[in-house]
């Protein structure tokens, strides 16, 4: 296998080291906070981090723009751009993608989501349900696709009609024709798009058992599988697991509830919301921890311990066939700087040992 790749949830506007999450004024979530954003990206880079992962949402800023201005200002990061099919025109997403590539000399990638809510997706005008969202997402990337490698595009569909679709300027790198995309979601829609259009699959943290199935189909079909956690690192276990457990003593849930709890048609978003019973269920693995989701979001789903454990673990996800994660914290940037330093350095050494 190639060397594992690791990628970092770029912080929301707000983020920072004394401020608990959520920031207690959600508005500045919204804010691009480009300085504080700036600051971390160049961290990542020094780091070693392949890409920056931005969010999708109503209370984000767009993320093609704040990329954008985020890229201009660094120099070997890649910038993992959420989208979301449907709520643009594909022919006009290429030519968007297109000119990033660009002005960065190819420094984007694509995650692609269906959504997870179909009330905020009216916020967008987009009133489609769940299995009907993957559907048109397939005709989507269908014609970019088509315009990434064949530089045109016919299709009369369900959801789209471009006849003779044509965009300008190119996709701009020195090693790809079009950019890496990584479709997320656990639901069967979601596997046969990330087969039919993706070149990873990324999944919300779950126990190596569960998934390995999965990874093996995808696996088999071509295509490689990421995995999404958040990290809260130790210098041995159990002050590990006394800081996981500091982290979410009296904090508040309603964040949570409001952002992806009400009205959510995600499976894997569902499925990671689904509350333990009791305090043994929180623990699906000795390291892995989804005990933070109620009160810091799906993502929060967290591989937990010393360095040695952390390296362990994600070399056994390596060990089914997982190939790329994409990590955070809490605080963001000193989470970055302590798996870098502290984990990073094991997992490589762990993938010289075979």
């Amino acid at each position: 296998m190639k060397p594992l790749r690791f990628h970092w949830r770029l912080p929301p506007g707000g983020e920072r080291p004394d401020v608990p999450f959520p920031p207690a004024d959600p508005r500045k979530m919204s804010m691009p906070d480009v300085e504080a954003r700036v600051e971390f990206c160049r961290l990542a880079e020094a780091c070693g981090i392949d890409s920056a992962l931005t969010m999708f949402g109503y209370n984000a800023p767009d993320p093609v723009l704040l990329a954008s201005a985020l890229a201009l200002r660094t120099e070997r990061l890649t910038y993992m751009i959420a989208c979301r099919p449907g709520l643009t025109s594909p022919t006009l997403f290429v030519q968007q993608i297109n000119t990033f590539s660009a002005l960065t000399g190819g420094r984007v990638s694509l995650n692609v989501v269906a959504g997870h809510s179909q009330k905020e997706q009216g916020f967008y005008g987009d009133f489609l349900a769940h299995d009907e969202r993957y559907a048109r997402a397939e005709e989507f990337l269908h014609v970019a696709h088509a315009l990434w490698r064949e530089g045109r595009c016919t299709l009369d569909g369900r959801y789209y009609k471009v006849v003779d679709a044509q965009v300008g300027t190119p996709f701009v790198s020195p090693e790809r024709d079009s950019p890496e995309v990584f479709v997320g979601g656990s639901s069967p829609q979601a596997q046969r798009l990330a087969v039919n259009y993706g070149t990873c699959w990324l999944l919300l943290g779950d126990a190596p058992e569960h998934i390995r199935a999965q990874v093996g189909q995808a696996r088999a079909a071509g295509i490689e599988v990421g995995m999404r956690f958040s990290i809260i690192l130790g210098p041995t276990r159990e002050e590990a697991v006394r800081a996981a457990y500091e982290m979410v003593r009296g904090a508040d849930t309603s964040f949570v509830e409001q952002r992806f709890g009400r009205g959510g048609d995600s499976v894997s978003m569902r499925a990671v919301l689904e509350r333990p019973r009791g305090e043994g269920e929180a623990w699906l693995t000795r390291y892995l921890w989804k005990g933070a989701v109620a009160s810091h979001g799906v993502s929060a789903v967290a591989l937990v311990g010393g360095p040695e454990d952390l390296a362990a673990a994600l070399l056994e996800y390596r060990d089914i066939g997982v190939s790329q994660f994409i990590l955070s914290g809490w605080p963001n940037a000193s989470a970055l700087e302590d798996f870098s330093r502290d984990v990073l350095p094991l997992v490589r050494e762990g993938e010289r040992r075979g």
